[in-house]
């Protein structure tokens, strides 16, 4: 009767030290190397993966090692404007704008695709047989902690998204010691003035000492500048860099009505680009956010 070790802990077993063992040892060997051909395919690790949407390309890129990366989306490297927090350091890194030949030319094992997104090409990749995994938008903290686990099993790499979490789980504990109590009453206005909060965003911002206080928004989640300074928030968050641009969708951002809020209203410009993509990375916009918040306490305190 011969038993064929289904584990790492079974070929420990037969390649053990113990005497009794000892005649086991070299068809262990031997076994073990055949066991691993019946491995399940999902438990391989992909050699080849094409990421075709920037909130996948930030997961790709923290999950696997470069050499197994065959390409990230144009996104993840651009800086017209910036909408990714990899642009600096996944470059040299080849990358593609999405299409179906772009794709298949690089002879991938793997596609990861966002959820919904480019219906065309991932309908083309199934017909011709390419692997492609979807992954779901997070809603929350929670999600993206299901979301990291499960890619982390699909790409073999089960440890590293393990110590993503962990990190994740780090920098949220040193936001909420930071955070001001009571929360700071705010309104995060971006460009072209949406000023929507909900999902992983509303979640980083009320672990950093921050509740939203936007009124009722437009149908497109817009809030007109009227509406910002008669709501009067302790903080306004203006979403970009304070030089972004004289784009018309930034101009807002620079509204001169917006001086009526001096005295009120502490007001601020904030990059937040990790919330662009819900991941692990999304908390590292929690500890900057805790400290403006602070900023913001401390302001009003001094009135």
């Amino acid at each position: 009767h011969v038993v064929i070790p289904s584990s790492q802990q079974g070929c420990r077993y037969f390649m053990g030290n113990d005497k009794g063992r000892a005649l086991h040892r070299g068809f262990a060997a031997f076994v073990c190397a055949v066991a691993t051909l019946f491995v399940p395919a999902s438990a391989a690790a992909p050699r080849r993966v094409v990421s075709t949407f920037l909130c996948t390309d930030e997961y790709v890129y923290r999950l696997l090692p470069r050499p197994a990366i065959a390409a990230l989306s144009y996104e993840a490297v651009d800086r017209h404007p910036v909408v990714s927090t990899i642009a600096d350091v996944a470059v040299g890194i080849p990358t593609i704008h999405p299409s179906t030949e772009a794709v298949t030319a690089l002879k991938p094992d793997l596609v990861v695709m966002y959820a919904g997104t480019n219906p065309r090409l991932h309908q083309n990749l199934k017909r011709l047989g390419v692997a492609v995994l979807d992954v779901p938008w997070a809603n929350s903290l929670a999600d993206i902690r299901a979301t990291t686990l499960m890619l982390g099993d699909r790409l073999g790499v089960p440890d590293k998204a393990r110590a993503l979490i962990a990190e994740m789980d780090v920098k949220i504990a040193s936001a909420k010691a930071s955070a001001p109590r009571p929360p700071v009453s705010a309104i995060l206005f971006e460009p072209q003035g949406y000023a929507a909060v909900q999902g992983v965003t509303e979640e980083v911002l009320r672990l950093s000492g921050i509740v939203n206080s936007a009124p009722v928004l437009t149908r497109t989640g817009q809030l007109p500048v009227e509406a910002v300074i008669a709501a009067a928030p302790e903080l306004l968050i203006l979403g970009g860099e304070e030089k972004s641009g004289s784009g018309r969708a930034y101009a807002i951002l620079h509204h001169p009505a917006f001086k009526a809020l001096e005295g009120r209203t502490y007001m601020e410009f904030a990059t937040l680009t990790p919330l662009m993509c819900p991941g692990p990375w999304s908390v590292d916009s929690a500890k900057p956010l805790a400290a403006l918040a602070g900023r913001a306490r401390r302001s009003h305190s001094a009135r």
